[in-house]
């Protein structure tokens, strides 16, 4: 049996009449570069995400950016995040002109310790990033109490957690502001790049707005030195078309992390993606962790019986090339570099079969045995 780490094309064909009509909408109005579209689906967005505004952008990676350089984070300053997450979060601290500041996570939800947090903050820490990674909401109590104790910008890194709940509130709503991405793969994917960043500061968002459009306030007006980030026509209306189905979609990858959790019980030498009780996990990936053997052995071995996995991420940013600049080795983040060797992400998206993930869970019984 072939089983898919993603299949696009079959969510697709149940809305694609929506989506043509959607698309021929926009090419009726030649609305291409922001415009009604865009606008549309930023209400939408910002009344899902239980916010009273939502910026949309280019990427979410353009989504980190923007809201950190609206939220004042510039040159000489300090941003602390995670290190076991995908490189744009370091990306857009470093092109706002900051540093990335690392603390490790907890190895339970693989999210932010936020124990650590407050030892990591120097006079020249400006703001803090705590990632929702796979889908997992971070434990964000104790984050919100150390950033407003010091005054700091706290941003969501969302950009996997589009409709999940930490204690009953949505992710995007919990900090200063939220960024998402809408790249194809993700649980709101548009149909090609997009992101969005969520907040209940007004002035944020009109701040970000300017940012997004070349720094104008007004057409040939600019106040700041700003980008080209806006979202496109298209992907505001394909966009607004697949939010409608968002909520089935979570409980589809929710139903079917309860399936995993059923059929690789009581297999020794992995372990499961726990969901922590202030959660609402919304499985972006589902992802394990194996400690039995070589994980690229156990992954070609998945590969015979065409059951494609992914990792999610192998390598934590500390210890790219790309950052070898901050000296920071081996052994500086246990946790995340533990996790990091042994992450494998299983196929997981909405329309996945019982009998899919039962075969999937039996091969990998049968590999481990």
């Amino acid at each position: 049996m072939k089983v898919n780490f993603l299949d696009l094309k079959v969510q697709y064909e149940a809305i694609k009449d929506e989506i043509a009509e959607a698309l021929q909408a926009v090419l009726d109005k030649t609305a291409f570069a922001g415009g009604p579209f865009v606008a549309k689906f930023e209400e939408e967005f910002a009344a899902y995400s239980q916010t009273e505004h939502a910026v949309g952008v280019g990427s979410g990676t353009e989504a980190l950016w923007v809201a950190l350089l609206a939220g004042g984070v510039g040159p000489g300053d300090e941003v602390i995040t995670v290190p076991n997450t995908f490189i744009a979060t370091a990306e857009a601290i470093s092109f706002a002109g900051a540093t990335p500041v690392f603390v490790d996570v907890d190895e339970t939800t693989h999210n932010m310790d936020p124990n650590l947090l407050e030892a990591a903050i120097t006079s020249n820490t400006k703001a803090v990033i705590p990632v929702h990674l796979f889908g997992q909401p971070a434990d964000m109590d104790l984050i919100r109490i150390i950033t407003k104790k010091y005054g700091l910008f706290l941003l969501e890194d969302s950009c996997q957690a589009h409709g999940a709940e930490y204690k009953g509130k949505r992710t995007g709503s919990l900090g200063d502001a939220g960024a998402f991405s809408f790249y194809p793969g993700k649980n709101l994917g548009a149909y090609g790049e997009a992101g969005a960043v969520t907040t209940n500061d007004a002035d944020l968002a009109a701040k970000m707005k300017i940012i997004r459009d070349h720094g104008q306030a007004a057409k040939y007006y600019h106040d700041v030195i700003g980008w080209n980030g806006r979202m496109d026509g298209f992907q505001g209306a394909v966009l607004s078309v697949k939010l409608k189905y968002l909520d089935q979609w979570n409980d589809g990858r929710r139903r079917n992390a309860d399936l995993y959790r059923q059929h690789l019980a009581g297999i020794e030498g992995i372990i499961i993606p726990a969901e922590a009780d202030f959660a609402r996990h919304v499985y972006h990936l589902f992802a394990i962790r194996v400690q039995a053997m070589n994980r690229d052995a156990f992954m070609a071995a998945l590969g015979e019986k065409e059951v494609f996995t992914g990792i999610h991420y192998p390598v934590p940013v500390h210890l790219q090339k790309a950052y070898a600049s901050l000296n920071l080795g081996p052994d500086s983040f246990p946790v995340a570099e533990k996790c990091a060797s042994e992450y494998v992400s299983l196929p997981m998206f909405p329309e996945l079969k019982e009998e899919e993930i039962r075969f999937v869970s039996e091969e990998i019984r049968k590999i481990l045995a």
